[in-house]
């Protein structure tokens, strides 16, 4: 636990000195990436790539397919995200429901497998490799193991039953004993071997939920328990330490996928103690400080993601305290429209100081680590910024607050939440 330090005239970096080490902004064209929610009004849509519409906060794991699909097919395309859960307003020019893709020639196509396979047949990606036979029957093996008798949510999708409880463990216990079964019939870690395949993007968005989410649920409940599930570990695995699309951008983190669970579910009786109690201990396993196997690893994926996407920063973190730097007006705004809720919390409650507080942490995580050696020249005022009062407990409200992958990827994510565990 750190203690909060007077506000230090030390730490004078300014935003411009860190803008100065960013990349563009934007460098991609013209690629149209909206919130609809927030900009409503009809976009213009180009000739030349496809408009991806997805759910905006990246909780439907049908839309995660697709996003999956495009970025690991290094697809250049523009995205509209759609509030299409709930109450939420979709915009008047949509319809239907998310996944759906407008194609450079104007016509609109849904359902998400259709259009995976449309991506690889249009861009490449090798999906549907010609040398391996069972991709398609991989795809509809979903469908035979998942539970067919949960409530429909893109929130916590296959966990509950129409009562709002939690289906019984036994049913989870099926689902990933045949799905390690699956997986144990390959020569590789992958559901169609050592090949990652449009098969694996369908069990992706399913199985990352249940990763974070079942054993909030159900005591002993592990999908990751490598003596109980040793193929289906070691296919979470492969999915986060060789897959840079998904472990860069697409995937969510765990703590989001808990979070979901005080939405959806158990009617209108709040979240049960005992699951609120596993919650709090997996959360806070969450914030182990990485090793330096673990950073030198994430790296060399970073490095492969970003080889194709310029306009990211340098390093994970760093890219996280880029989307701090981009956003900063709106994040102000948002913290001071809680300062209610925040009192005595140790946050800066005036535009002023709360400015500087986020200063101060953006320049934290551009500089990172010693050991990362990217952005060197902000040594002096990295240490300057450790003092800067309320810099851990604003970094402890943004991870309460981020939503992953909404906001960033699930890497970049990571970084915010070690600092704000030495709050």
């Amino acid at each position: 636990m750190r203690s909060a330090a007077n506000l230090l005239l030390a730490f004078t970096s300014q935003w411009h000195d860190l803008e100065s080490l960013m990349p563009p902004q934007v460098v991609d064209g013209d690629n149209v990436h909206i919130d609809s929610a927030l900009d409503p009004s009809k976009p213009k849509y180009t000739s030349v790539r496809p408009t991806l519409f997805r759910e905006r906060h990246g909780w439907c794991p049908y839309s995660e397919r697709l996003w999956l699909a495009l970025e690991h097919s290094n697809v250049e395309y523009d995205s509209i995200r759609i509030d299409n859960t709930g109450p939420g307003q979709k915009p008047s020019y949509f319809s239907g429901q998310t996944p759906q893709i407008r194609w450079p020639e104007g016509n609109t196509q849904g359902e998400s497998m259709d259009l995976v396979r449309e991506v690889n047949d249009r861009y490449g990606g090798n999906l549907y490799p010609s040398s391996v036979g069972d991709v398609d029957d991989k795809v509809n093996q979903f469908r035979n193991v998942f539970p067919k008798k949960s409530r429909p949510s893109s929130r916590a999708a296959f966990l509950f039953g129409w009562s709002g409880e939690p289906l019984w463990k036994s049913e989870f216990e099926s689902v990933l004993s045949e799905t390690d079964a699956l997986l144990a019939t390959t020569d590789g870690p992958f559901f169609c071997g050592e090949s990652f395949t449009a098969a694996d993007i369908a069990w992706a968005p399913f199985l990352e939920r249940y990763g974070a989410q079942l054993p909030c649920l159900h005591k002993g409940l592990n999908p990751r328990d490598s003596t109980k599930y040793p193929f289906l570990n070691n296919w979470y695995t492969a999915m986060e330490t060789t897959i840079p699309a998904y472990a860069c951008r697409v995937q969510g983190n765990p703590s989001s996928w808990r979070k979901v669970l005080t939405m959806a579910g158990y009617g209108n009786a709040g979240m049960p103690p005992d699951v609120a109690d596993r919650m709090d201990y997996l959360n806070a396993e969450e914030c182990r400080p990485q090793t330096e196997e673990e950073r030198l690893r994430d790296q060399k994926l970073w490095d492969e993601y970003r080889s194709t996407r310029p306009y990211l920063a340098l390093t994970p973190s760093a890219e996280a305290g880029k989307t701090l730097l981009n956003n900063r007006d709106a994040i102000v705004k948002d913290t001071l429209k809680r300062s209610g809720s925040l009192e005595g919390k140790g946050i800066p409650l005036d535009e002023k100081n709360l400015d500087h507080t986020m200063r101060a942490l953006a320049t934290m995580l551009i500089y990172g680590s010693e050991t990362d050696g990217k952005y060197n020249e902000l040594k002096q005022a990295y240490a300057e910024a450790t003092n800067v009062d309320g810099v851990y407990a604003l970094a402890a409200f943004l991870d309460e607050r981020m939503c992953v992958p909404r906001d960033m990827g699930s890497m970049s994510a990571a970084a915010i939440k070690c600092l704000a565990a030495e709050e």
